[in-house]
C-alpha cells in the first residue's frame, strides 16, 4: 500500500519584506544588517525556462519574470545536518497548495536528491533519481518507520526545493 504524503513549499510570508525591496535597497540592507536574511540577496531577470524553480509556488519562473535569489537556511535544526543554500523566490509567488500525493511539475524534469531524516533531524537515507521516479522513492523512504520527513534537492547544484511529510 502506498504511503500518503504531502509536499510543502516555503511560505511566502517569510520573504514578504524582502520582495518589496529594490536591488539598491537590498544592497543598503546588506551593508547595515549583516545577520539579516537579505544578506547577499539579488534580483535576477529569468532568461531560461526551466532554470529558476520558485521554492514558494513550486513553479519554474517564466522568461522575463523577476526572481529573488538568496541564501536561506532551509534545514534550521539542532543537528549536524543544519543546512542553508541558494534559493529562488518569484516576485509574485503565491503559496503552493498541493493535494495528497501530488508532485509539482517542476520536480518531474529534474535530477533530484531525496534525503530522509529521523526524529533527531539526522539523515538516514538519500537517493539520486530522475523526477519521474519521485513517487516510488518517497514511498520507499517512508516505508522506513524511522523517517519523519524528507527534503528534495536539485541533485546537480544541490539546492533545496521542498519538504515532504507523511499524512
Amino acid at each position: 500500500m502506498a504511503i500518503k504524503f504531502l509536499i510543502k513549499g516555503l511560505l511566502k510570508n517569510q520573504f514578504d519584506e524582502l520582495i518589496k525591496l529594490s536591488e539598491q535597497e537590498l544592497r543598503i540592507r546588506e551593508l547595515t544588517d549583516k545577520k539579516s536574511i537579505s544578506q547577499h540577496a539579488k534580483w535576477i531577470t529569468v532568461n531560461a525556462n526551466p532554470g529558476f524553480p520558485c521554492r514558494v509556488s513550486l513553479i519554474d519562473a517564466n522568461i522575463g519574470e523577476k526572481v529573488l535569489a538568496l541564501s536561506f537556511n532551509h534545514h534550521s535544526v539542532d543537528s549536524p545536518y543544519n543546512a542553508s543554500g541558494a534559493i529562488f523566490i518569484r516576485e509574485h509567488a503565491q503559496d503552493v497548495v498541493l493535494g495528497i500525493n501530488e508532485i509539482p511539475k517542476m520536480l518531474r524534469h529534474r535530477l533530484l536528491s531525496v534525503r530522509s531524516y529521523d526524529s533527531d533531524n539526522m539523515m538516514i537515507g538519500a537517493e539520486v533519481l530522475q523526477g519521474k521516479e519521485l513517487e516510488c522513492v518517497i514511498d520507499k523512504q517512508f516505508q522506513n518507520s524511522e523517517v519523519e520527513y524528507i527534503h528534495i534537492h536539485n541533485a546537480n547544484p544541490g539546492c533545496f526545493n521542498c519538504s515532504v511529510h507523511r499524512i
